[in-house]
């Protein structure tokens, strides 16, 4: 069989829904486009005291075949299913790019952030996995799954644990079938895919980690906040009770745009904003004659100072850019709060190929080659980010 993109994914579930034996399962696993990450993964070698089992090849095939056998997995929708199974394949796909040898000892600094931007370069353009809803939630929860799924064992060690725990749930909200239950499963899962002789004290640490998450209201969704102003709170680190509701002392609300080039930005300003100011790069480019290539510094300055003078008046406005990276996002929205305005991030995605066809109808199109990098970088924004953050499929 040789299996490509979307095909794969539902050939998967097929597989799953047939309760396929595991071994047959593999198999096609590994002449599936997922086939070329195992490959790299054979040979990059882990702790032996943590992983008595070799390299991270074997590991994640101890970790496929634990998962579907767990009692709990069979319980799942076969969509669920499947978001579980893909997430297990690229758990570990970060210790490609990290693993280092470091005073004689393996390790992989970060890999689970680093992997979890490799598993959305991947799904999204190998795997179609983008632009439609139902896509870009299963190719979410699965990031959120790799992402932080060495977590639920390590949540032992903090003092207060709810601040992380409904954190990590909000992704919840956004791709809604993220949860803690099924990132319980994949750690419990990637416990029993390792031969050391702790296995069994983190397995107990990830039951407990299931626990917590119940303790925190957690355990099968988002935490009910009472007010997405007191839920931004109370997820930037303030302390407030998140059940209780916070006055909201901002004057008005400053609209981020997100997302790649040709994802169609303007269009949807022009559309649903046509009565609001808007700050744009683009533009801006275009009347300093700074190519999207070209060094950014001077149009960022320029971009700010025109911010500040409409905050000053508290008059709402729209920041149209890219802004695919938290950091980036970030150091506006700082500038935005500090004259008490709110903040609306509207992410916006389309289907890859409707993406690049509007880049090269644009006069500047941006180069396929530089979009690809950006892509590489994309971090879609998070509750934690602004008081309104929207994901929307254009």
């Amino acid at each position: 069989m040789n299996f490509a993109g979307w095909g794969f994914i539902e050939e998967l579930s097929s597989m799953l829904r047939q309760e396929t034996v595991f071994e047959e399962l593999w198999d096609a696993v590994c002449r599936s486009d997922f086939g070329g990450f195992l490959s790299d993964m054979r040979g990059v070698m882990q702790n032996p005291v943590f992983h008595g089992e070799g390299d991270v090849y074997t590991h994640t095939k101890m970790v496929c075949r634990a998962l579907t056998e767990e009692e709990e997995f069979s319980g799942f929708s076969l969509w669920e299913q499947t978001e579980l199974f893909v997430a297990a394949l690229l758990h570990d796909i970060g210790k490609i790019r990290t693993t280092v040898l470091e005073d004689g000892k393996w390790t992989s600094p970060h890999h689970a952030n680093v992997g979890s931007r490799m598993a959305r370069t991947f799904l999204w353009q190998e795997c179609g996995l983008c632009g439609l809803a139902e896509k870009i939630r299963f190719r979410e929860t699965v990031c959120g799954l790799v992402r932080s799924h060495m977590k639920p064992s390590r949540l032992i060690e903090r003092q207060d644990p709810f601040p992380l725990i409904r954190g990590i749930a909000a992704l919840g909200e956004m791709a809604e079938d993220f949860t803690w239950q099924k990132l319980c499963i994949l750690s419990d899962a990637d416990m029993q895919g390792r031969i050391a002789d702790d296995v069994p004290e983190c397995r107990e640490n990830t039951a407990l980690g299931r626990i917590l998450a119940e303790e925190a209201g957690c355990l099968y969704g988002s935490f009910p906040y009472s007010s997405s102003f007191t839920r931004y709170a109370y997820l930037c680190g303030r302390n407030v009770m998140p059940d209780q509701p916070l006055y909201n002392d901002t004057w008005g609300e400053i609209v981020m745009m997100a997302g790649l080039p040709g994802t169609g930005k303007d269009t949807w300003i022009a559309k649903n904003l046509p009565d609001l100011p808007m700050i744009s790069l683009d533009e801006i480019r275009k009347e300093t004659g700074i190519s999207p290539t070209g060094d950014q510094g001077k149009v960022i300055q320029e971009a700010r100072e025109r911010a500040k003078t409409f905050l000053r008046r508290k008059q709402p406005f729209v920041w149209n850019a890219t802004n695919l990276s938290k950091d980036i996002r970030q150091k506006q929205v700082r500038l935005f709060e500090q004259y008490k305005a709110s903040v609306r991030i509207v992410y916006l995605e389309t289907e890859e190929k409707t993406r690049i066809e509007r880049n090269r109808s644009r006069k500047a199109a941006v180069p396929e080659a530089v979009t690809d990098r950006m892509l590489a970088k994309t971090e879609p924004p998070m509750l934690e980010e602004a008081c309104t953050v929207e994901w929307l499929s254009v």
